[in-house]
């Protein structure tokens, strides 16, 4: 990572950065002490505006657009988006989804943040804005994380720090990345959740298994149980009876380890439960106070 990157924006999120909006690089041809290039936030044209070719996010859901486009006529943008310079125009950081919107509410130019900001801090904070508002598949995070490793040179770590996760998230969806096509576009299509994925990963026929819980609608915790089972299938002369038995016995460890996947996929952090009796306890793993601050946000229902 170049020692020029604002590492306080990036540990901070796009807060930082929207927070700091005084000082701000000049739009290509104005001046300083132009009026184009005070207070920050500025009106730029739409059409001089254009995507991120390394946006992690892929899919926009033509309803949802549809949706913000409406209320952007009625409210406008409420939010300005955070662009960079790109020669005489602009590329998009984040915000891609609101100009999108704008476009199709027919506004001629959006309220924005211009930064003066490299290719690899561009990624990162592109995937942080999705990461944070939760607007990302997990297929397209996966894509975003492989993107921030290979061309970046940030180790799983080091993702994790940037994105607010914890390591085992960031390698177990990396792993999705590995199944067969039909798989992974089950998980697109929402006909399969990222906990059957996980199982199906593990199981010596991932397509197979895929097309029995689409077929079946088989939770979770059936699909683990059926992955375990192709994988060890009992030999000659095996004692399956106890083997049953020992499987009866281990029943709810394995439901609470479902849910401790579950949650921890829909956090993105190390989950533990601990059911005694009719009660128990749920506990988060945190490593920073970055992310910490994720959890009290979500818990709270206040924006991230």
């Amino acid at each position: 990572m170049s020692g020029e990157r604002p590492a306080k924006g990036l540990g901070m999120g796009l807060e930082a950065l929207l927070g700091e909006a005084g000082r701000q690089t000049p739009a290509p041809g104005a001046s300083e002490g132009s009026p184009a290039s005070r207070g920050g936030v500025r009106e730029i044209e739409i059409a001089r505006i254009r995507p991120n070719p390394g946006q992690p996010r892929i899919q926009f859901g033509e309803e949802a657009l549809d949706e913000l486009a409406e209320s952007i006529r009625q409210r406008g943008v409420l939010q300005p988006i955070l662009l960079r310079p790109d020669g005489e125009d602009y590329m998009i950081i984040a915000g891609e989804r609101r100009w999108r919107a704008a476009q199709r509410a027919r506004l001629h130019a959006i309220p924005a943040i211009v930064r003066e900001i490299d290719d690899s801090t561009t990624s990162e904070l592109a995937l942080i804005e999705n990461t944070q508002r939760e607007d990302l598949n997990p297929l397209e995070e996966a894509e975003g994380y492989k993107q921030l490793i290979h061309r970046h040179g940030h180790t799983q770590d080091e993702v994790g720090r940037i994105v607010h996760k914890s390591r085992s998230h960031v390698a177990n969806l990396l792993r999705l990345l590995d199944l067969p096509e039909f798989v992974r576009q089950s998980l697109l299509k929402g006909d399969i959740s990222m906990g059957h994925a996980r199982a199906v990963a593990t199981a010596p026929d991932p397509e197979e298994l895929t097309r029995e819980i689409v077929a079946k609608g088989l939770s979770v915790r059936q699909a683990e149980s059926r992955a375990r089972r192709e994988k060890v299938r009992p030999g000659p002369g095996a004692d399956i009876g106890r083997a049953s038995a020992r499987n009866a016995a281990k029943a709810v460890d394995t439901d609470l380890e479902v849910l401790e996947r579950q949650l921890g996929d829909l956090l993105g952090l190390k989950v533990q439960v601990v059911h005694k009796g009719h009660g128990g306890a749920v506990t988060l793993h945190y490593s920073s106070l970055d992310q910490l601050d994720m959890i009290c946000q979500r818990l709270s229902g206040e924006p991230i």
